[in-house]
């Protein structure tokens, strides 16, 4: 099997060119770099009662830009000598073996209430036990978060995905991901997808050629899914209520990456980083008690979005 460090290398260089393209779609902020590493126990009695860790990532982090409040995206490559109970008990062949994990994981949030804030994520794990590998895997995605959805923005997002899917089983893989995203991405005690979907996938291990293949479409496909949106909706005027409700919103991002999300649970169980695992979380938001939109709104409007939709076949009429 070829070696994970080809991967940790592409996500490296992944990391590297969206943070570029994000500076040049601000236009006023640069990202800040924190360089981090994760230092095994100091003495021998810490490593008898808990994993040896090891690794490190970068995290960049542009904030008060032009454009973004807030954009996150860290690349990182961490392994350790045992796996949290949460990830032994789902894989028992894990049990007892050593892993390493590579990374790279993004979440932006628009200053304008008019660009969505997005999510991508894709990822290597790789377990070995006495020298042997016992699994392996890849996972990922991209998924859009609008809070005054435009019909031409979401057949855009999804157009892209469908177009990327193409050499790795086309309509099939496109809509087995795009269901995936629908169903990971849903906030049970609030009944609603978190936003308009676009794709995820996990435990990809049939073929490493080409599902590094797929992870690498998907990392690079993410810019070209965005940034149009980005040209699109940047200056489109708003009003206080508008960042109101997007702030109200937003709301709604914390508590599923609080609630559901499964990285942000390994990522702490395993002795992950704090900073750099909930870099995902806002820099503003708000909760309102029984917050109910006007009826016939715009506000009203989103709750028609946040439910599994077939995208492609209700507006792409071209």
């Amino acid at each position: 099997m070829p070696s994970i460090d080809l991967v940790r290398d592409y996500l490296a260089g992944l990391q590297d060119r969206i943070c570029t393209a994000i500076e040049a779609a601000d236009g006023q902020a640069r990202f800040l770099e924190d360089r981090w590493t994760r230092q095994p126990p100091a003495n021998a009695a810490s490593h008898a009662t808990g994993p040896s860790l090891g690794g490190g990532g970068r995290t960049r982090i542009l904030r008060d830009g032009a454009v973004f409040e807030q954009a996150g995206i860290g690349f990182s490559d961490v392994s350790g000598s045992r796996l949290p109970p949460s990830a032994s008990a789902a894989r028992p062949e894990l049990a007892g073996a050593s892993w390493r994990a590579v990374g790279v994981s993004l979440v932006f949030h628009p200053r304008n209430p008019h660009l969505p804030t997005t999510h991508a994520n894709v990822r290597h794990f790789r377990a070995e036990r006495d020298g042997q590998t016992v699994a392996w895997w890849f996972g990922g995605g991209f998924d859009l978060t609008p809070f005054y959805p435009v019909d031409a923005d979401v057949l855009h997002w999804h157009r892209t995905a469908r177009a990327l899917c193409a050499p790795f089983g086309g309509q099939a893989r496109y809509e087995a991901h795009k269901r995936w995203c629908d169903e990971y991405f849903f906030l049970k005690h609030r009944g609603e997808t978190r936003g308009v979907g676009g794709l995820f996938f996990d435990d990809l291990q049939d073929d490493f050629d080409a599902d590094f293949g797929y992870l690498r479409a998907v990392g690079d496909g993410f810019l070209e899914a965005y940034l149009p949106i980005v040209a699109a909706r940047r200056d489109t005027p708003y009003d206080e209520r508008e960042r109101d409700f997007q702030l109200y919103r937003r709301g709604r991002y914390v508590e599923f990456n609080l609630v559901y999300d499964r990285g942000t649970l390994f990522g702490l169980q395993s002795g992950g980083r704090a900073e750099s695992i909930l870099m995902s979380l806002p820099p503003l938001v708000r909760w309102e008690y029984g917050f109910t939109p006007e009826a016939g709104s715009d506000e009203a409007r989103l709750a028609d979005y946040l439910r599994p939709r077939d995208w492609l076949a209700e507006l792409d009429h071209s």
